[in-house]
């Protein structure tokens, strides 16, 4: 069978600071692929609609699919399955992915028949079944698939994450993804999942706090086989158990494998496994994202975070020492006033580190979801990209938009301004004779991207495509929320348990 796979547009965040290469979209291909189907993939992060309209009129695809990670892509994935119907009459077209998992249903029946299926859950495990039932029949027996008739079986887990390999193979213009100063930069997952359960996350809502490992040797095989210098290594948080970091590491090692790497951790497991990171360091580890969130122990409760501002900051101090760049987060309040924003400022620029804003946005799988979704001042899809707010504001919302965009400027300035371009000349010029200019446009996007008016009249678009409320929930038992449940037997994830 034919099938296209699609990931839509660039958010406004991509827009300036990291493009990733698709990873779970090139393992879903490579699991289609595995079953004996012709696949290709069109990514609009880095090609046009143009190349969507070219691949639907020569390749004819009998089935499209569509990741939809992101709730602000979902309007324009619906429209892209219009044009699917249009230009190719008889194609299947589904979705799937980690956002679209917890409203199915509702977005099944908004895109009113344009669609034909959604998947909920992993996709490697039901690609085959589904393009199967396609072709044959049976529809109602694929994992995680929810049609117009109603729901398959529960969605799966994967057993183990070392296969499908991702199809990178089938990527156009690779030399399009990069994460800051790593241009290129390739992606790889060594973990699955997350045993913390924060509120704002629904990180482990979407695998009911499983957690699995690749092996070292198909880590390392895979590390191998990528021919970009830098790869970001996308797991939830890197080294919860150091005994797998340090196989891996010990596998690169003895193979030679020479990256540099970008990683996502928490403070605690950097200070309780420094040696595991410190050994990386020496491996290529470069920079390392710390979701810190708040600065405050109050913020920190409010978000579940179970670390303290002491554990934080001395995490920042390890990094530090390690030779590693850290880029912090800080969820933005909608309760902030212009107080805590100039504060925020301050501590900006009195520490080396980037730091990165996001605002607090409730989203579907999330905790704050149910309890804080009855104060939704929009239910746009397109505004739930943590850079808008979708609650109630204490500033009025233009206020609000000036002191975000104002304090993003500060942060940009300090680390990506003009000044700074002299200081990342020896990058820039590496890059640039490489031919790769993603780091250098990125450095002066900044004040064509954020604007305030810009976010504000984002407000008053017309909205044809809205997030349904969630139905009521007690949340006495969390496991509710969770898209995947493992048998009782596994029930227990590894990491710490509260």
């Amino acid at each position: 069978m034919r099938l296209l796979l699609v990931h839509p547009s660039a958010l406004l965040y991509s827009e300036i600071f990291l493009k990733l290469e698709p990873l779970g979209l090139e393992r879903v291909a490579g699991a289609a692929r595995d079953a004996g189907h012709q696949v290709r993939v069109v990514d609009l992060q880095v090609l046009g609609h143009a190349d969507l309209r070219s691949e639907l009129a020569s390749f004819r695809p009998e089935a499209l699919g569509i990741s939809l990670n992101y709730l602000a892509n979902i309007p324009e994935a619906i429209e892209i399955a219009q044009q699917a119907k249009r230009a190719v009459p008889g194609c299947f077209v589904f979705f799937g992915g980690h956002s679209v998992s917890f409203v199915a249903g509702d977005v099944l029946a908004q895109a009113e028949g344009a669609v034909d299926a959604v998947v909920r859950g992993e996709g490697e495990p039901a690609v085959a079944p589904l393009l199967e039932a396609v072709r044959d029949g049976g529809m109602d027996g694929v994992p995680g698939v929810v049609t117009a008739d109603g729901h398959g079986p529960a969605p799966r887990l994967l057993h183990g994450i070392d296969s499908p390999r991702p199809a990178r193979d089938l990527m156009r213009h690779r030399r399009r993804y990069f994460i800051g100063e790593l241009d290129p930069c390739a992606s790889i997952e060594f973990t699955r999942g997350c045993p913390w359960d924060c509120s704002f996350c629904s990180a482990w809502t979407f695998y009911g706090r499983s957690y699995r490992k690749a092996s070292p040797e198909a880590a390392a095989d895979e590390l191998a086989s990528i021919q970009e210098p830098n790869v970001f290594i996308v797991d939830d948080v890197a080294f919860i158990r150091p005994e797998h970091g340090d196989a891996i590491a010990a596998q690169v090692e003895r193979r030679g494998i020479r990256k540099r790497y970008y990683l996502e951790t928490r403070s605690d497991v950097l200070l309780r496994h420094t040696e595991v990171f410190e050994r990386w360091a020496r491996l290529g580890l470069r920079y390392m994202f710390l979701g810190m969130e708040a600065l405050d122990e109050e913020g920190l409760e409010l978000y579940r975070k179970r670390i303290s501002p002491d554990e934080n900051f001395r995490a920042l101090e390890t990094a530090r020492k390690l030779g590693i760049k850290a880029a912090i987060n800080l969820i933005v309040d909608p309760a902030w006033d212009e107080e805590r924003f100039r504060i925020v400022r301050e501590f900006a620029l009195s520490v080396p580190e980037i730091v990165h804003l996001t605002v607090m946005t409730p989203y579907p799988g999330t905790e704050i979801w149910h309890t804080e979704s009855r104060r939704l001042t929009t239910r746009d899809y397109r505004l739930f990209d943590i850079q808008h707010a979708v609650v109630p504001t204490a500033l009025p919302l233009d206020v609000f938009y000036r002191e975000l965009v104002s304090t993003q400027a500060v942060l940009h300035q300090k680390h990506l301004g003009l000044r700074t371009a002299f200081g990342a000349a020896r990058v820039l010029g590496r890059n640039l004779a490489h031919g790769q200019t993603n780091f250098a446009r990125m450095l002066w996007k900044f004040n064509r991207v954020y604007n305030p008016r810009r976010q504000l009249a984002d407000h008053a678009r017309p909205v044809r495509y809205e997030l349904p409320l969630p139905p009521h929930m007690d949340l006495g038992d969390r496991r509710e929320l969770y898209v995947h449940t493992r048998p009782a037997a596994h029930a227990k994830p590894p990491g710490p348990q509260h």
